[in-house]
């Protein structure tokens, strides 16, 4: 999931030649040639060692595990898998697991665990997989690369129909006001943004169709749950108010950064948490 945002090179649109744009894991048609080139250079393995990426891993676990121990030797897809942080652990601990890269240089990290099934392939286009097939798919990341709605509502279709009924289906989501809050008014770039069209006059980041991040928020969501009629059981943040005060986490002894993610995973699933969280993570139920 995402973990930072930059002002990077981008043909669509100039600001300064410049754009805000957030970078993490996976698909998108318009922009997948733009998404290969960055994660064939970008080390997608280290985001999970950095203390904030590994408060994101470990609540995220947390849920999923909870939901594993709802079947008898369930199969898990994991869609835009990146290099397999979570399929070669959920594999490791004896589970039945696919995975699916778009970027041949992180699908090499998941091909080395021959534990997991492993394919290139993208999230709007599951077709080598048959309806009602996992109990547990994972989303986490592609959302982040689907500009349009349209794309969304078809990642969102696809997963639910290689689910089993009654099965889970957990996308994660970059939010909205995260960006507007740190990278708008902190980073002191919102009246070029505004200026130049990249934010709206709700303060909804605008995204173009070749860029490369898209931002959410939970009525955004709810938009989408409602078109594939998916039911949410919850939603939560992974990562809290981490990325708010990163510098003060990597300074932290261990003691209280053990204490720290104690603190992340009681209050996860605090509505007047989540909203304003760098990341949510809708956990749903095909019905």
């Amino acid at each position: 999931m995402v973990k930072s945002i930059y002002f990077i090179q981008n043909s669509c649109i100039n600001l300064n030649n410049s754009l805000l744009l957030f970078i993490d894991l996976d698909v998108f048609s318009m922009n997948e040639d733009n998404l290969v080139k960055y994660y064939n250079k970008f080390n997608e393995d280290k985001r999970f060692n950095s203390r904030g990426g590994y408060v994101e891993y470990i609540v995220s676990l947390k849920y999923i595990y909870k939901y594993l121990n709802e079947f008898n030797n369930p199969k898990i897809l994991d869609i835009g898998a990146g290099t397999g942080a979570y399929s070669i652990k959920l594999a490791e601990d004896g589970y039945d697991v696919t995975a699916i890269e778009l970027v041949k240089h992180n699908l090499r990290y998941i091909e080395k665990c021959s534990k997991v099934d492993a394919y290139q392939g993208n999230a709007i286009d599951l077709s080598k997989f048959n309806d009602n097939t996992f109990d547990l798919v994972l989303l986490f990341g592609l959302m982040y690369h689907l500009i349009s709605n349209d794309d969304k509502i078809k990642a969102l279709s696809e997963a639910k129909r290689v689910t089993k009924n009654n099965g889970i289906i957990m996308v994660a989501y970059i939010m909205n006001d995260y960006a507007i809050i740190m990278h708008g008014f902190k980073d002191n770039n919102i009246m070029d943004a505004i200026n130049n069209n990249l934010v709206d006059n709700n303060f909804h980041v605008t995204p173009n169709e070749c860029d490369l991040y898209s931002y959410v928020r939970i009525e955004d969501i709810n938009k989408y749950n409602k078109k594939v009629k998916l039911e949410r059981i919850k939603i939560i943040t992974p990562d809290g108010p981490t990325n708010y005060i990163r510098p003060i986490i990597n300074k932290m002894d261990k003691d209280v950064f053990n204490k720290y993610i104690d603190y992340v995973l009681s209050i996860c699933d605090r509505k007047d948490i989540i909203g304003a969280s760098a990341h949510v993570v809708d956990i749903l139920k095909k019905i």
